[in-house]
């Protein structure tokens, strides 16, 4: 197919070329509905010939059909280019510096208008191209690990991670900087809160629910937030720096092992469970709402336990859910599973031949709720009761994705399971606390007056 039409076939094909409109020309579209003025984009080339994709002057994307048009006029052409060139930082010495590892993800992507997908293509020299605000506030080097989505993290990558922050402290680095994909981005968080201990300088992973060519992106303001936060706040902690709000006011931090994501798109996706954020960030400051963190240190002294057993699975309990799930993982050797279970822990009863054949093969088995919010409490009802006397240890107040990778941290380290439960069971870095905070469970309903009348005053 000619350059000239990029990715069009069919009727929309037919359509641009009766008008003898090329991509990356600026258009004006007649229609039926209409009149639409923007550039001609690339189509994707798994999609259908009825559509022809215009870029409106805000920025956002939308899909003509060829079935509605009666005109179009070649306005100007001039050809896209979606790569922004890296560019060298400027070096102050007056600036702290941050060392920022990129692994992917939407915070570090574009648009591929040959498939019409997000890819991971920015390095991150190319994100200070896009975000030169970012010289303002420190001198930061970069480092690209990986240039993966975050579905494709694991293990491996989180022990790269935690070995290559460990060097980077010792090297005398002010803060570190995470660019991660959303998805997935608390399971690395809850990974490096284990296998990086006693930080003395702060660990920030950050990224996008949008990416960078999108008007309403989120990757520019969570970048500067996340680097202030790495270079001039006194909270050596791993934590997530993301939106508080959808609106662009202010950030906020939350630590490694309570942070989870909780919507698909909304921009302020993140929220703390079981607790409260660490701290606010904005361009101007960063307010603390803890005052018992970890404090940021002059030494270089950093712990770093990069272990992870693999055989470790997480499982979400469900009403009729059969046994010989158990035992297949347990026939795929499998060493450890967790398990979302209802209300305060509990699976129905046909699993517990299963899980009973499990602990005789030296299977750890933990227990966590469904419900996110809350403690596991076993021992109230009989079913708990029966459970934990088959072997099942409740794992209080930690969360399912968190004591997965606590489990599989922990078996990476021993096979003894007394040395796993004492090491499950001993909270590193809140994972488990002795009581939900009063203001730690929030969900507001909507619709009913009271809860309206609020959100008209106040921000999402």
């Amino acid at each position: 197919m000619s350059d000239l039409f990029k990715g069009y076939k069919g009727k929309a094909l037919l359509v641009l070329k009766k008008f003898k409109i090329r991509v990356w020309s600026e258009t004006l579209i007649e229609t039926t509905r209409g009149e639409f003025k923007g550039v001609i984009l690339p189509r994707s080339e798994n999609d259908d010939d009825l559509h022809i994709v215009l870029k409106l002057i805000t920025g956002y994307n939308i899909g003509i059909d060829v079935n509605t048009v009666t005109n179009m006029k070649e306005l100007g052409y001039k050809e896209a280019h979606y790569k922004i060139p890296e560019k060298e930082f400027p070096f102050s010495d007056d600036k702290p510096n941050v060392k920022l590892f990129g692994t992917g993800g939407t915070i570090a992507s574009r648009l591929d208008y040959r498939t019409g997908a997000v890819i991971p293509a920015f390095s991150p020299g190319e994100l200070y191209g896009a975000v030169p605000e970012l010289a303002d506030i420190c001198n930061l080097t970069t480092e690209k690990l990986f240039a993966v989505f975050s579905e494709n993290m694991g293990p491996e990558e989180y022990k790269v991670l935690a070995i290559a922050i460990g060097e980077e402290i010792k090297k005398g680095i002010d803060g570190i900087v995470i660019g991660h994909g959303t998805d997935t981005l608390h399971h690395t968080a809850s990974a490096l809160s284990f296998m990086v201990q006693n930080s003395p300088v702060p660990i920030i992973l950050v990224g996008s629910q949008r990416s960078s060519d999108r008007p309403s992106s989120d990757a520019a303001l969570n970048l500067i937030h996340a680097t202030k936060a790495a270079c001039e706040s006194d909270i050596a902690e791993v934590m997530v720096c993301m939106f508080g709000p959808t609106s662009d006011e202010y950030a906020l931090l939350h630590t490694g092992t309570r942070v989870r994501k909780m919507h698909s798109s909304y921009r302020s996706t993140f929220r703390t469970i079981g607790d409260t954020p660490i701290a606010m960030v904005d361009k101007e400051k960063i307010t603390p709402i803890w005052t018992d963190y970890n404090h940021r240190r002059n030494d270089r002294n950093v712990e770093i336990y990069p272990y992870f057993e693999e055989k470790v699975t997480l499982i979400y309990y469900y009403p009729n859910m059969q046994p010989d799930i158990i035992d297949s993982l347990v026939e795929s050797g499998y060493k450890g599973i967790v398990i979302a279970g209802t209300g305060l822990g509990h699976v129905n009863k046909p699993l517990y031949p299963a899980i009973e054949r499990a602990i005789k093969r030296g299977v750890a088995i933990y227990m966590t709720v469904q419900t996110l919010w809350g403690y596991v409490h076993m021992f109230v009802y009989d079913t708990g009761r029966d459970l934990m006397n088959k072997g099942i240890i409740p794992a209080e107040n930690m969360l399912p994705e968190v004591a997965y990778i606590k489990l599989g941290w922990a078996l990476g380290q021993t096979d003894d399971l007394d040395k796993v439960r004492q090491i499950m069971l001993k909270p590193i870095n809140r994972e488990i606390t002795e009581r939900e905070a009063y203001n730690g469970y929030l969900i507001f309903q909507g619709g009913v007056p009271g809860i309206d009348d609020f959100l008209k005053n106040f921000h999402k």
